[in-house]
């Protein structure tokens, strides 16, 4: 779905562009929603005007994240229903104690908290081992990792295994893409991959003798340091800065990095030297 398909259009052809983006017939999404495909068919030429139930129905068969949920309630006529509060209201001080409490916990170990679009919202103090290696203009706000972490001057050239790193990102933010049709995602994905790179990048991951997860590996001063990472996200949002945030958590993928940190962590400065 093109950046013209998600302009602002009847929500009849909003609803048929989602339907065919996520490759569903009319009888499918018919049959999941339980609705007659001759009322869905009305629905998306405009002969018939969806319910605010079923502008939030047909939404969750599609998989809709919450901001085009509202924005198809918007095309219907009807005022958004999902909040999208600063992390910095009042009314956020949970998720934000949350979120605080989760970073701490995981040190001595990097863990980064980003938005939809991969904007650096948070970190804890260990993040300093990666972003120590990163020019200061990158990390300006807003901070985008994955430009942090591909970019001539952020952690590209020190990453080992940067061909495989880089395929690993640009996959994983296509199919970001693929799911939300979002166009600054789209952008963003043009400027990464226009970046040089001097590996091969595998079409497909494969696994290397004994990995069993895509690693990251890291040139440092205190050798190589390689790490593998998981995604938090909050279970059940009702607001859209919630729904869109995301915790990266890197853990030593190895004995020697879990000491390195360990003693990066103990030095004067700790992780941001």
């Amino acid at each position: 779905m093109t950046t013209t398909a998600l302009s602002r259009r009847p929500v009849g052809e909003l609803l048929r562009q989602w339907r065919e983006h996520r490759r569903l017939s009319q009888l499918d999404l018919a049959i999941q929603a339980d609705i007659s495909t001759r009322h869905l068919s009305f629905l998306e030429t405009g002969r018939s005007n969806p319910s605010r139930e079923m502008v939030l129905l047909l939404a969750e068969h599609l998989d809709l994240s919450l901001r085009e949920r509202n924005r198809l309630l918007l095309a219907a006529g009807f005022a958004p229903v999902f909040t999208e509060t600063t992390l910095d209201a009042p009314g956020m001080r949970a998720v934000r104690r949350a979120i605080k409490q989760v970073l701490a916990g995981h040190e001595p170990y990097p863990a980064v908290v980003v938005d939809g679009r991969w904007n650096l919202v948070d970190g804890n103090t260990s993040l300093g081992v990666l972003t120590s290696l990163v020019s200061p203009t990158l990390l300006a706000a807003p901070a985008n990792v994955l430009r942090a972490s591909l970019h001539p001057d952020g952690l590209a050239p020190h990453i080992v295994n940067l061909g495989e790193w880089r395929a690993h990102l640009l996959g994983r933010l296509r199919r970001q893409i693929a799911l939300t049709a979002d166009p600054q995602l789209e952008t963003l994905d043009q400027e990464l991959r226009a970046y040089p790179c001097d590996q091969p990048e595998p079409e497909v991951e494969l696994p290397g003798p004994g990995e069993i997860v895509v690693p990251l590996k890291l040139r440092h001063e205190e050798g190589e340091l390689t790490f593998f990472s998981t995604i938090a996200t909050f279970g059940t949002p009702l607001d859209i800065t919630v729904a869109e945030l995301a915790i990266e958590s890197f853990y030593p993928a190895d004995e020697f990095t879990a000491d390195a940190l360990r003693k990066i962590a103990s030095q004067p400065g700790g992780s941001s030297s």
